[in-house]
């Protein structure tokens, strides 16, 4: 079976505590070198992108350059989602390893998400995107605190950083879906505030579609497998790739069962039924 991408969560510890972020209650962990390394050659044949991500911010992760060393060797292709704030200090990891990553997503929302204003913070996402654009790298800005159905987003400061980019990359900007083209390889992207699946109050459904096991899965730092990069808790634990192969987990009852619901429509487990993000898609 093969993935559009598989997330790998390098490590659940972050440097903010971000409004819109869930957090996680599990055990603060990174993963050392050799279970990268095996957790790698696990994935292999499954996808051709890992993304580091789940919980924690990966630029903190200090065998970060070995990870994409590894990943380079085992055929993959990273894509890094990160808070920005650590930009400067990564910058010259990320740029000499730029033939192995794919893209690099850097919320800028992060800043209000933490009740910060620091034009510098901008302003380093702004020089780090041109560099790694240069080096073939796409760069996409995230404001992801949009007003929603879910609730109202922390975007009072949208405007300035939008003038911000604006002298940056001048406009006409380029209309792509859910944003803007600013310039080659770099991008603004939108989208509207969500509820974790952890904290979601809403009314369980067991009618609807997601992408995970289907076009995804998600790994977390202690080798653990989950459906989706939204199980912060790990609250669908399908096995642990520290102690199984991932073909004899994907053929698991339970990872059958939701594979099979989700191709029918259906959510069969409870945090499914309960995720309002799986809500945005159509039901296929």
């Amino acid at each position: 079976m093969q993935f559009e991408r598989i997330y790998v969560e390098i490590g659940n510890v972050c440097n903010l505590s971000c409004s819109f972020c869930a957090g996680t209650s599990r055990p603060k962990k990174q993963m050392t070198e050799d279970e990268f390394r095996h957790i790698a050659h696990q994935l292999k044949g499954y996808t051709n992108h890992l993304y580091f991500h789940v919980m924690g911010e990966p630029l903190l992760h200090p065998l970060l350059e070995q990870f994409l060393h590894i990943s380079k060797e085992n055929g993959f292709s990273v894509c890094i989602t990160t808070n920005g704030t650590l930009l400067p200090k990564s910058e010259e990891v990320l740029l000499n390893n730029a033939d192995c990553i794919h893209k690099i997503a850097v919320s800028l929302h992060a800043q209000e998400g933490n009740d910060r204003q620091d034009d510098g913070y901008i302003q380093n996402a702004i020089e780090f995107a041109r560099k790694a654009a240069n080096k073939d790298v796409f760069v996409v800005l995230r404001l992801w605190n949009q007003d929603s159905a879910e609730g109202i987003g922390r975007n009072t400061q949208n405007g300035h950083i939008e003038r911000m980019l604006q002298k940056a990359f001048p406009t006409p900007w380029t209309p792509r879906p859910k944003g803007f083209r600013l310039d080659r390889y770099i991008f603004l992207e939108y989208d509207g505030v969500f509820t974790w699946p952890t904290e979601s109050k809403a009314q369980n459904c067991s009618e609807g579609f997601c992408h995970g096991l289907l076009d995804q899965l998600a790994v977390l730092a202690d080798g653990t497998v989950v459906p989706c990069c939204l199980d912060a808790n790990g609250e669908i634990p399908l096995g642990n790739l520290f102690e199984c192969s991932l073909q004899e987990l994907l053929e698991q009852p339970r990872v059958t069962g939701m594979r099979d619901g989700l191709r029918r429509g259906e959510l069969v487990e409870a945090l499914c039924q309960k995720c309002t993000f799986s809500r945005r898609f159509s039901i296929k």
